[in-house]
């Protein structure tokens, strides 16, 4: 990648007139309505999330103190997020995820079986030790990219990432906002939250992996009995060699990190990224531009933690508390799970997480981890239903995949019936 100066065209030549400076104006109004044009319409939805949320505080509908409370509890959270995707984009440009990828299929050695098997370690592995995001993100268009050499149907590659996103990510707290919340709400380290948890996450992926195979995988799904495995990815000079071992490095580095520190995760994150970044800067410093910082998910979050206290102020805890109910034992679980799959399908699965959370009794501590799962493993059914789903989606379709979205909805139904309900089950049992 080259570096061409942000200010190259902005001096004026040394012949020109003083005044041959003046239609720069326009051309830096030109730039804001371009900068304007490029913000999506989620883009626009999460920039209109936080504006409704300052006015919830400017009103008072929202106590300043509440918001204040609200902004220091996630606080560490947005640290967190914003270090952890800045290293997973970095590692991407590196192209970590390419190598391993393609490393990926050339073990497969053709085989559709050992293909998927790795495909579900791969997806679930990124999922579980950086987060759903980075696996929607980073690794939908590398799987995608992939299809076209291995001469691999895209379409199982795509729902691969698309679900394993959402049902791979309760083992630890990194895996999900919604986990980092539910960790800090029952008090549980890293460690402590993974003993919890890795029934319900084994019992999740089995039943991904059932529905995978049966619906996208198996030999009239995918049209073909073998791949052509492809070539491998490999750096082309020292200057990628060193871009590739550091952010590799970086990102082992913060997995190690992450049962050791426990609840100070996110300085992990931010150790690593701070890796990541100065490796970028030595070597490559054209990819350090500012929109590595996830602007859009950390204003989202922002809003959201904004409105949704609000709007439980004006009646949202009561409908919740309905749904949801306050018996601790595995009726109550089940009914909070079903809740939150399906409010998380109905509007979105943080919404639904921090809605239901505030009726939780705090000492129902399975109910709400029950809540979690809902909001984790049942967002598959709808477009809309998680950002990771969203995310997998555009990506589908700006690389000319087709996911036919009645076949979207009746399979994510499936799934999210069957994980839900056995990881639920799992938990109660092992709890």
């Amino acid at each position: 990648m080259n570096y061409v100066p942000d200010h190259v065209d902005s001096a004026p030549c040394p012949t020109s007139p003083p005044d041959a400076a003046a239609p720069d104006r326009p051309r830096r109004g030109l730039g804001v309505r371009s900068v304007l044009r490029s913000l999506s319409l989620l883009d626009w939805v999460r920039l209109g999330l936080l504006a409704a949320g300052v006015l919830c505080v400017l009103t008072g509908l929202l106590p300043r103190d509440e918001a204040a409370e609200n902004m220091r509890r996630i606080g560490p959270l947005l640290l967190f997020l914003g270090s952890v995707i800045v290293l997973a984009e970095l590692t991407r440009q590196a192209k970590v995820f390419d190598v391993i990828a393609h490393r990926v299929a050339i073990l497969g050695r053709g085989n559709y079986a050992a293909l998927f098997a790795l495909c579900v370690l791969f997806a679930s592995a990124t999922t579980i030790l950086l987060n759903l995001d980075t696996t929607a993100v980073l690794l939908t268009p590398v799987m995608l990219a992939l299809a076209a050499p291995a001469r691999i149907p895209p379409l199982p590659l795509a729902m691969t990432t698309l679900w394993l996103a959402n049902t791979a990510s309760l083992l630890l707290p990194v895996s999900n906002l919604t986990n980092l919340l539910a960790a800090d709400r029952v008090a549980l380290h890293a460690t402590e939250f993974a003993a919890r948890m890795w029934a319900p996450q084994l019992v999740s992926i089995a039943a991904t992996m059932l529905c995978l195979w049966l619906w996208f995988w198996r030999r009239d799904r995918r049209g073909s009995d073998r791949y052509v495995p492809p070539e491998p990815v490999r750096p082309r000079d020292a200057k990628e060699r060193a871009l590739l071992y550091a952010t590799a490095g970086a990102c082992l580095l913060f997995i190690v990190a992450i049962p050791i520190l426990g609840e100070s995760i996110g300085i992990a994150a931010v150790l690593a990224a701070a890796i990541a970044v100065t490796a970028f800067a030595l070597l490559d410093r054209s990819a350090l531009r500012f929109s590595l910082i996830p602007w859009q998910l950390l204003v989202f979050v922002v809003g959201l933690f904004l409105v949704v206290p609000t709007l439980s102020r004006l009646g949202l805890s009561d409908v919740m508390h309905a749904l949801i109910g306050d018996d601790a034992g595995a009726a109550g679980a089940f009914r909070a799970a079903a809740a939150g799959a399906t409010l998380s399908n109905v509007a979105n699965n943080l919404p639904a997480y921090t809605a239901g959370e505030a009726v939780v009794p705090p000492e129902n501590g399975d109910q709400l981890l029950a809540l979690l799962i809902g909001t984790n493993v049942g967002p598959v059914v709808t477009p809309w239903a998680s950002l990771a789903t969203l995310l997998c989606l555009e990506f589908c379709r700006t690389h000319g995949v087709r996911v036919p979205m009645t076949r979207f909805v009746l399979t994510g139904l499936g799934l999210a019936l069957l994980a839900t309900t056995g990881a639920v089950a799992a938990l109660l049992i092992t709890g």
